[in-house]
C-alpha cells in the first residue's frame, strides 16, 4: 500500500478516536539522547509529535510485524519496539511509571493485524464450542 505524507498526517490528527495517547521518552536514531514526545496510537500506526497539541506528526512507526519487549536502559521503565528484519531500526522508549510502561507494552503488542486475526480465530473457536 502506498502512503503519502499528507494522508498519514491527516489520519494522525483526524477526529477518529485513538487507541492510546500519552507522553513517552523516545531515544533518537542519530542523536541518541532521549526526547519527550507525545504519542498517538491508531490501529497499527504509532504517531509521535513534539508536543501534545502538535499539528503534524514528526514521525510514524508502522507496528505490523513488530515485537515489544522490556529492555536495559539508563532510563527507568524502558521498552523496545523491534522488527524481524535484520537491518530494521529498534525503537527504544521509556514511560513515566511502571503502570504506564505496562499499559503501553500491552497496547503496542495488540496493535497489529496479526494479533487481531488471532483474537478473531479464538473467538470463532469459542463460538463453535458453544454451538456444539
Amino acid at each position: 500500500m502506498k502512503l503519502n505524507e499528507r494522508s498519514v498526517a491527516h489520519y494522525a490528527t483526524c477526529d477518529s478516536p485513538p487507541d492510546k495517547t500519552g507522553f513517552l521518552l523516545k531515544k533518537g536514531e542519530r542523536n541518541t539522547a532521549y526526547h519527550r514526545r507525545w504519542f498517538v496510537l491508531k490501529g497499527n500506526m504509532l504517531f509521535y509529535f513534539e508536543e501534545r497539541d502538535g499539528r503534524e506528526p514528526i514521525g510514524v512507526i508502522v507496528l505490523e510485524g513488530c515485537t515489544v519487549e522490556l529492555c536495559e536502559s539508563a532510563e527507568e521503565f524502558a521498552f523496545a519496539v523491534k522488527f524481524d528484519c535484520a537491518k530494521a531500526r529498534v525503537y527504544k522508549m521509556s514511560a513515566e511509571s511502571q503502570a504506564a510502561m505496562e499499559s503501553w507494552v500491552k497496547a503496542l503488542s495488540r496493535a497489529s493485524f496479526d494479533y487481531m486475526r488471532l483474537v478473531v480465530k479464538e473467538l470463532e473457536r469459542q463460538l463453535e464450542e458453544i454451538h456444539e
